[in-house]
């Protein structure tokens, strides 16, 4: 396959949001550096890191102008130099935490790039190194969910929500899910047993009385803003976990008095990318097992709502204004 000199791409033009990402077409094609091999984007997936990075709070984030998306998949089209693992005219699938991925072709480190699974289309994989491995290692290695209990997954609807419903469910537990009202239906349809409307300023009261009073075994917060503090309240004393992944209603203050005289839990924070760099051996147990939940049917093939890639403006905000439910694609 020849590759052109130049692509299609949207570029992020200042730290305002979403607003000023613009579609450009003469961006020039990259080419894969040591380590790296170049994809054909066919779909990138739309994460609340690229709001992050768009709105200048993603720590070390790249600066404007920068060419905008973090997830993308598509089919090998050059390897770079020393680069092992996926060859030419293979599909896969990959983050690169420098963007890139809403454009025609991508560079990515070949060594973190998924094949993506055979009779599945490209889009369909997105989401198997971001939002399932990220739903997977809070519910498992940092959670440490067993059958018999109770966890309350914030943002059900969403990418990471519904894998952890599936999962959740998977392993016995009991599921209570936020969710906005009008995606109630969407979250039940997934397996979860008891569906909040996640804006209720009496959430942590409602856990407590699904929970006997106990409170939540283990809470799955990507929520942040004053939800992070009525997820502490809904965890179970000391035994409890809140495993922190996200931040999309905003930073939340929690000090050692709180820990020590109000919410007496466990309180961990999770970054897929820093989970990869810093203990790969948890993460290479975490993509083994999702593996194995492919292979048994709790995970399938993607269903994500796609928009082209002039659109890509339009689906960052309809993403930051929690009108979406479920994975969101770009199309270049």
């Amino acid at each position: 396959m020849s590759i052109p000199s130049t692509m299609r791409a949207l570029q992020q033009r200042s730290l305002n949001g979403p607003q000023d990402l613009h579609l450009i077409t003469d961006v020039p094609v990259p080419s894969p550096g040591p380590g790296e091999i170049l994809i054909r984007v066919t779909a990138a997936g739309v994460n609340f890191a690229d709001i992050s990075q768009a709105r200048g709070a993603f720590p070390d984030g790249p600066q404007p102008p920068y060419l905008a998306g973090i997830e993308g998949a598509g089919e090998v089209v050059a390897v770079g130099e020393g680069a092992t693992g996926p060859r030419t005219g293979a599909h896969v699938v990959g983050v690169g935490i420098g963007g890139g991925a809403f454009a025609g072709y991508m560079a990515l480190p070949a060594a973190g790039a998924v094949p993506v699974p055979a009779g599945w289309a490209d889009e369909q994989a997105l989401g198997l190194v971001v939002n399932w491995p990220t739903a997977l290692a809070a519910l498992k290695p940092l959670g440490g969910l067993t059958a018999g209990q109770s966890v309350l997954i914030h943002a059900a609807a969403g990418g990471t929500g519904q894998a952890a419903v599936k999962m959740a469910k998977h392993y016995g537990a009991t599921v209570i899910a936020t969710a906005s009202p009008g995606k109630h239906e969407v979250v039940r349809a997934l397996g979860a047993d008891h569906v909040i409307d996640s804006r209720d300023a009496g959430l942590a009261a409602e856990v407590l009385a699904l929970t006997g009073g106990a409170g939540a075994d283990l809470v799955l917060e990507s929520a942040g803003g004053a939800t992070l503090r009525a997820s502490l309240a809904a965890a179970r004393r000391v035994t409890g976990r809140v495993v922190v992944y996200g931040l999309a209603g905003g930073e939340a203050a929690i000090t050692n008095r709180d820990l020590v005289y109000e919410h007496q839990v466990h309180l961990v924070g999770l970054n897929i990318g820093t989970l990869i760099r810093s203990a790969p051996q948890i993460f290479g147990e975490v993509m083994g097992e999702l593996s194995g939940l492919m292979a048994a049917g709790v995970l399938g093939p993607g269903r994500p709502a796609t928009y082209e890639l002039a659109e890509g403006p339009k689906a960052l905000a309809d993403l930051e204004a929690r009108a979406t439910a479920g994975k969101l694609a770009l199309l270049p």
